[in-house]
């Protein structure tokens, strides 16, 4: 029973015990005229009837209090920590008032067929016992974006029984992305969902983060319990044993990513085949300091918190989400022969601003290749046409620059 219902069942049966005396000090009061007058009540019985209400309010008192200190304490644990402010984004609120966060998601094309023929030139159905691989890669637009999934499609391309998630930070689909994942073969699905604008000015902002929301809701809404979830960027390097080892994930597994801040590496300790600590650069109080690359999730175990999610918090994203599907120390599978091994890189493309040629458009027709050469550039977000911005163009030949018309026309 809540305090406040408490609190009025008490004052209803004081007011009981009111209605109770009214009738008779009524009747009292009719029979002065007639008898000599009553007498007051015993101040006993005075002092009775306060200490009961004192009792009341007393206990009623610390209902409330005890009320609020589980609250308090029952929002730490869903959110495995004491950062209130964090309890609405983890939950796709606005922390500050718990409004909506208007987070978006559309279906931009998706494909369930497998065109791929592999490597090992064995028929499909000899890996249909394998658990599928829900490989989640959040990506946004850049001039190294197409290059990027390209490489990493390449490496996908080598893995049976693995379904792409692409999700990228932009309100409207991309068509030449959409032919690209389909030229690749193999099952994917391709969305959009653009991070909240009130966190697109933050410093540093959770990048990411809404394409990952996403993801994990396209599996809830697909009532997906059978398989492995892994969160690969676009950026990253992978061996091609890392998903062998992820596809065997029980609960969780774990395991070292190179290249990750001071240290170079982070990680897992383990000790007798089991972990117990942690080594990374830095901690700032995570319970789980691992790279977002660095752990699978089995999609059975996963099912058990079906208000897993992940903040709009930067550099806290993979702690908050491992402590919202209650994961224990105990419960982790060390993988890559016991975290003794590097089996994914992160990798970073240094990224440079768009590309501009200045080129009068009459020269962009069919006479040569550079109208079609560049329109697919600009589709592909990585560098853009103008006849008025910059220097021209260099077309040259025999090691000297020419003019475009005499190349081009």
């Amino acid at each position: 029973m809540s305090s406040a219902r408490l609190l009025e069942s008490q004052t209803s049966d004081e007011d009981n015990e009111d209605i109770e005396r009214r009738p008779h000090q009524s009747h009292s009061r009719s029979c002065s005229n007639n008898t000599t007058p009553t007498h007051p009540p015993h101040p006993m019985v005075r002092k009775g009837g306060v200490a009961r209400r004192i009792c009341l309010i007393g206990g009623a008192l610390f209902l409330l209090l005890v009320a609020l200190c589980y609250l308090t304490l029952s929002g730490d644990t869903r959110l495995g920590g004491s950062e209130d402010s964090e309890e609405g984004s983890h939950h796709g609120l606005d922390s500050m008032n718990f409004r909506p966060l208007n987070e978006t998601v559309h279906i931009c094309s998706e494909s369930y067929e497998d065109r791929r023929q592999f490597m090992q030139d064995k028929p499909q159905s000899d890996y249909v016992q394998l658990p599928v691989i829900y490989f989640v890669t959040p990506t946004y637009p850049r001039r190294e974006q197409i290059p990027e999934l390209t490489r990493l499609a390449h490496t996908l391309l080598h893995i049976p029984r693995l379904h792409w998630l692409v999700a990228d930070d932009q309100e409207k689909c991309n068509d030449y992305m959409d032919t690209l994942l389909y030229r690749f073969g193999m099952p994917f699905t391709h969305m959009v969902s653009p991070m909240p604008s009130k966190f697109r000015n933050e410093k540093p902002a959770p990048r990411g983060v809404a394409n990952r929301r996403a993801a994990l809701q396209w599996i809830r809404q697909h009532n997906l319990t059978n398989g492995i979830l892994y969160f690969g960027d676009d950026d990253n390097t992978y061996d091609l044993r890392l998903f062998s080892e992820i596809r065997k994930t029980q609960r969780v597994s774990m395991f070292p990513v190179g290249l990750i801040a001071d240290y170079g590496v982070s990680g897992p300790v383990v000790r007798k085949g089991k972990v117990v600590a942690f080594l990374d650069s830095w901690v700032a109080g995570r319970r789980w300091p691992v790279d977002m690359a660095g752990f699978a999730v089995n999609l059975e175990y996963m099912a058990q918190y079906p208000y897993v999610n992940m903040p709009y918090k930067p550099g806290y994203e993979e702690d908050l989400f491992l402590r919202s599907i209650g994961l224990q120390m105990n419960l982790i599978e060390p993988r890559g022969n016991n975290c003794t091994e590097i089996l994914v890189w992160h990798t970073q493309t240094k990224s440079k601003k768009l590309g501009m040629v200045r080129l009068e458009s009459k020269y962009l027709d069919d006479r040569s290749n550079l109208g079609a050469l560049l329109h697919n550039l600009k589709l592909m977000g990585v560098t853009s046409t103008t006849e008025s911005e910059g220097r021209n163009a260099l077309i040259s030949k025999n090691g000297r620059e020419n003019p475009h018309s005499k190349i081009l026309s």
